[in-house]
């Protein structure tokens, strides 16, 4: 029997926030939602609701369910380039032709720090290109923009994209002699008991045997008229940095709360990549890989939001509060972020 809708008048604190992401789901807004809720490091609110497969009837997991986290890939890259950082491998200021000499000379250089932080000049998606389903490597998806002018001189401007991550990837490939893949398992994952965090071919989602010992792939749905249909099938690889990974909410609030109490990294790293970029005089609310900002209520936070195909994801952490954001959907943009924010409002108080 489909679950009622609750009635959130008297509600508040984190029953409120509770009843909210059950009413998405009570009132059709959302085929599933995963939360975990961590504050001063203890686990408040961890969490399903709805469906990871609604025509299997296949309850989704805050511990289980393998979902899309879209853009916050971006954040285990950085932790990732902060290893190499700390190791020798790689210098955030020297120009990415260092590392990849086959890149079409420009005008201008640009930087690994450009890069990372979404200054590099390099342009966004077009057309399609944001629900590419093909299979490509790192590599042969550079063809896709590489001859293509840049959008304003280096350092110059701030154009978010996910294109400026493949680019970083590559770099990092060539500097570490390791696929990327390879290099963010051994020196992010595996050291912060990530154990339900894969890339697409690792979970099993572009066919063959899922390397899974537990978390299952959910299905991804768009909206349709008529509720929710099967999003369209996407291949990730190739952007796995800047948006290919899948996780659950659980192993992402660990991500997050490692992040908060300061661990792989050194806190000089932690502070370079946690620090707003400057253009033109002004702060872009972006480090490199993190979202630097605040949110509606002047509340700083670090972390990511993402979109992507069958996806709409939210890793937060609020240092000045303790407490860490780890929310996850399995459907494109579901227009639902007016709920969002008053259910977290009331978490964050």
């Amino acid at each position: 029997m489909p679950a009622k809708a609750r009635n959130l008048n008297g509600l508040a604190g984190l029953e409120l926030t509770d009843a909210v992401f059950h009413n998405l789901v009570a009132n059709h807004r959302l085929p599933g939602l995963a939360v975990s809720l961590m504050a001063h490091g203890e686990s408040v609110l961890h969490k399903a609701y709805g469906m990871a497969d609604m025509a299997g009837q296949v309850p989704m997991d805050p511990d289980h369910s393998l979902l899309r986290i879209a853009s916050i890939s971006k954040c285990i890259t950085a932790l990732a380039l902060g290893r190499m950082m700390e190791a020798g491998l790689i210098d955030l200021d020297a120009d990415f032709r260092e590392y990849v000499p086959e890149y079409p000379q420009r005008e201008y250089g640009f930087s690994l720090r450009q890069l990372a932080g979404h200054t590099a000049g390099i342009r966004g998606y077009r057309g399609k290109e944001y629900a590419l389903d093909r299979n490509l490597s790192i590599e042969q998806s550079i063809e896709i923009f590489k001859n293509d002018p840049l959008v304003y001189p280096p350092g110059e401007g701030y154009l978010y994209n996910s294109f400026d991550f493949v680019l970083l990837s590559l770099a990092m490939e060539r500097a570490s002699g390791t696929p990327f893949a390879a290099y963010v398992r051994k020196n992010v994952l595996d050291p912060l008991g990530l154990r339900a965090t894969f890339s697409p071919k690792e979970a099993g989602e572009l066919g063959g045997t899922p390397e899974l010992q537990g978390p299952k792939t959910a299905k991804f749905y768009a909206r349709s008229n008529h509720g929710f249909r099967l999003a369209r099938p996407v291949d990730n690889t190739y952007k796995l940095a800047g948006g290919g990974y899948l996780s659950t909410a659980a192993d992402m609030a660990r991500l997050g709360q490692a992040v908060l109490e300061g661990l792989l990294l050194e806190e000089s790293t932690y502070e370079t990549l946690l620090t707003s970029q400057i253009v033109q005089g002004m702060p872009t609310y972006y480090g490199l890989g993190f979202q630097v900002s605040r949110d509606g209520k002047g509340r700083e936070f670090v972390g990511h939001m993402g979109n992507s195909v069958g996806a709409y994801t939210r890793l937060y952490m609020y240092p000045d509060h303790q407490k860490v954001v780890s929310l996850l959907i399995n459907c494109s943009d579901p227009k639902v972020q007016e709920e969002l924010d008053r259910a977290l409002d009331s978490f964050l108080g």
